[in-house]
């Protein structure tokens, strides 16, 4: 462990991290956009991370599901472990030479990876990828993420796509809460043993994923 980056220790024994966005009074009683704030936990719910997500107004409100942000990630002693930097890129099967591209910073300012979102006609895929750009592994999401009352999964497989090894999963979490809050939660289940650096980039890959496909939705209504 004495060759991590610091702080994603705490990332070396998961399999599974749970994101949860804190609801905030503002955004849930006016509708109004303000910056999100995640608790990130272990399967016991216990918090290992808490982020914040950096970026002004106008990103927020005008370019919501495609804004540009920077997402500040710390451990339980305040110190950002992680950083995952979003620029301003089209969501659009009818740009495929512009589609999004995200870094995972770890520790900030040292490339741990990217996500790259991958062009199909019909099917939500992104490619991870480590700090040299090498693929690694390809996340593929269902023919449609509205969930109908059930969580969303997106599978995250081999390079060929052929064998699944883990999954990234957007819960239902009720009515109430959507209708009202539209809060996220989200699970990652991947295999203990993955480098903790591409464990990092599916905290990333989560982020986007939510922004690209729930920011703006009833989440399964």
């Amino acid at each position: 462990t004495h060759n991590l980056p610091p702080g994603l220790e705490y990332l070396n024994q998961l399999d599974q991290i749970i994101i949860h966005q804190q609801v905030e009074l503002l955004e849930a009683i006016l509708g109004t956009e303000t910056s999100s704030k995640y608790e990130i936990k272990n399967h016991l719910g216990q918090r290992v991370y808490f982020a914040v997500e950096e970026n002004d107004c106008f990103d927020r409100n005008l370019c919501s599901p495609i804004r540009s942000f920077t997402i500040r990630i710390a451990d339980n002693m305040g110190r950002e472990v992680i950083r995952v930097i979003r620029p301003l890129r089209c969501n659009s099967c009818w740009f495929p030479c512009f589609l999004q591209e995200l870094e995972v910073q770890s520790p900030p300012g040292t490339t741990a990876g990217y996500v790259v979102q991958n062009w199909d006609p019909f099917l939500p895929k992104f490619t991870i990828q480590n700090q040299s750009k090498e693929d690694v592994l390809k996340i593929i999401g269902p023919y449609a993420t509205c969930g109908c009352f059930e969580d969303v999964d997106f599978e995250v497989k081999a390079l060929n796509e052929m064998t699944t090894i883990g999954k990234i999963s957007k819960y239902w979490s009720g009515f109430v809460n959507n209708v009202f809050t539209n809060t996220a939660n989200f699970g990652i289940q991947v295999p203990v043993d993955l480098d903790v650096r591409m464990k990092a980039v599916m905290i990333g890959a989560c982020f986007l994923i939510d922004l690209m496909f729930f920011e703006n939705s009833l989440d399964g209504l």
